[in-house]
């Protein structure tokens, strides 16, 4: 098989640091963190909402596209890039350069 373009598009490619548009930069871990809390708690809440309409107020369909829409807001941060991350440090030519320092 040959081998594919070395920076394929992927879903959610417009919030990475290399965006379709060039308009955004990603974002920062600590960024990223609270990004995904917040959805998750938000997500975690309309799943709540959907049970207690599936169960106590037999609106099944509404609360299926609430579920939906849970999962949905829950999964958002997982477009993001996250900012220095795919750079590796080189740890032995810093040590070398504190080294001769001296």
């Amino acid at each position: 098989m040959s081998e594919g373009k070395a920076d394929p598009v992927r879903f959610g490619a417009e919030f990475g640091p290399e965006s379709v548009t060039g308009s955004t930069t990603g974002v920062s871990l600590s960024t990223f963190k609270r990004l995904v809390w917040i959805s998750n708690i938000g997500g975690l809440c309309l799943l709540a909402v959907a049970l207690e309409m599936i169960i106590k107020y037999n609106m099944f369909w509404w609360g299926l596209a609430a579920a939906i829409a849970g999962v949905i807001v829950a999964l958002f941060p997982s477009n993001y890039e996250i900012v220095g991350m795919d750079e590796v440090p080189d740890m032995a030519e810093e040590s070398k350069d504190s080294t001769t320092e001296d």
